[in-house]
């Protein structure tokens, strides 16, 4: 099925402040035919972001950031995340311009090289956010410490994990936020092609 299997009868905005919140009425095509009932669902929309994680292929390793996030703290989850970098994509921006400016901005790090990873819903059941994926090369020689901007209430601490130890934490599930997962379960499947790609195998 695809856009035109749906029929849209209103949309209203219900909320808007730091984040904006929509209000649709809809119906859609049936897999067994004919329409459902109308379905009223709000969607949160804080429009779409890239993500980077930063691979330094010749010291076989990630730079990883950690931050406050209210939203863990409302899941009643430890609220300092350890992640990788992202930002909103705004308008103009391609997702490539978006990492290479937040990895400077968050991690210190300028990227070299860019493959793709995957574009994916976040939580496609309540938002229409859309995240960008990709796994960049740096060298992580001289990173560390603590970045982000002071008008943006960014408190972030830089952290370079050896690519074995990166895995551990996959294991022992220390990671608990959606792009540090993929990403770094997808360097676990390419790592060895990255390397070859990079020169650093």
């Amino acid at each position: 099925m695809t856009e035109q299997d749906v029929e849209i009868l209103e949309k209203t905005e219900v909320f808007r402040g730091y984040f904006r919140m929509d209000r649709y009425r809809l119906r859609h095509r049936l897999f067994e035919g004919g329409w459902s009932g109308t379905i009223t669902r709000e969607i949160f929309e804080r429009g779409h972001a890239a993500a980077v994680l930063p691979y330094d292929p010749v010291n076989d390793a990630v730079v990883m950031i950690e931050q406050f996030r209210v939203g863990a703290l409302a899941a009643k989850r430890p609220p300092w995340l350890l992640e990788i970098v992202a930002g909103i994509i705004e308008d103009g921006e391609s997702a490539e311009d978006v990492v290479r400016r937040e990895a400077i901005e968050e991690s210190g790090c300028t990227i070299g090289e860019l493959l793709p990873i995957a574009d994916y819903l976040v939580s496609p059941g309540g938002t229409s956010e859309c995240i960008s994926l990709y796994c960049g090369r740096v060298d992580s020689s001289g990173a560390g410490g603590l970045h982000g901007k002071a008008d943006e209430h960014e408190d972030i601490r830089v952290t370079v994990v050896p690519f074995v130890r990166a895995v551990q934490m996959l294991q022992d599930r220390q990671v608990d936020n959606a792009t540090a997962l993929i990403s770094l379960q997808w360097l676990v499947i390419n790592r060895d092609r990255v390397r070859r790609l990079w020169g650093a195998a």
